[in-house]
């Protein structure tokens, strides 16, 4: 949805409390999408700073479904934005300033992209389905909360493969 903050910027008295939908069916990030299962009502607060900015409050959630760091499995995250933003004047950049807010086309504020944004960075490091999270068997492959796999997951000590080399070579020459 569009938002045109003109009168915004114009008028020092402007103050205008938004509820505005979340569209999105995914959170892309380029390289994997995270689908969005729900996405409840964002609440946006619009004011004029009276030294020509304005000021804006952006509160919401969605819930992201992402896959577990060991298992995989996919997991329902909820994922807040509740963030604040203060925005000069358009008119006031230049062409070539990186200032300019990617959201903001002119005086028209692109929500979705700005709710999007906020959600790209809000989503957790890690994910796990749970926090005793047994992973994936690195032999098979088998889910280890499921059940036990019976695999020899020894990993042998990198600090000793000198000595278990001679062993080896010794034992060969006998």
């Amino acid at each position: 949805m569009l938002i045109n903050l003109t009168d915004y910027f114009k008028n020092t008295e402007k103050a205008d409390a938004l509820d505005v939908e979340f569209n999105s069916e995914s959170i892309d990030l380029g390289y994997i999408k995270y689908p969005v299962t729900s996405s409840g009502i964002y609440r946006f607060e619009i004011t004029n700073n009276n030294d020509g900015k304005v000021k804006i409050l952006v509160k919401g959630f969605s819930t992201v479904l992402m896959p577990c760091d060991r298992c995989l499995l996919e997991v329902e995250r909820k994922v807040s934005v509740d963030s604040e933003f203060v925005l000069d004047e358009p008119s006031s950049y230049e062409e070539s300033e990186e200032e300019a807010e990617a959201f903001l086309n002119g005086y028209e504020l692109d929500s979705d992209l700005l709710i999007h944004n906020e959600l790209t960075m809000g989503l957790p490091m890690k994910v796990l389905c749970k926090d005793d999270c047994k992973g994936l068997c690195p032999v098979c492959g088998r889910n280890r909360n499921e059940g036990d796999c019976g695999c020899d997951t020894f990993v042998p000590d990198p600090r000793m493969a000198a000595i278990q080399d001679i062993f080896n070579a010794h034992n060969k020459e006998v």
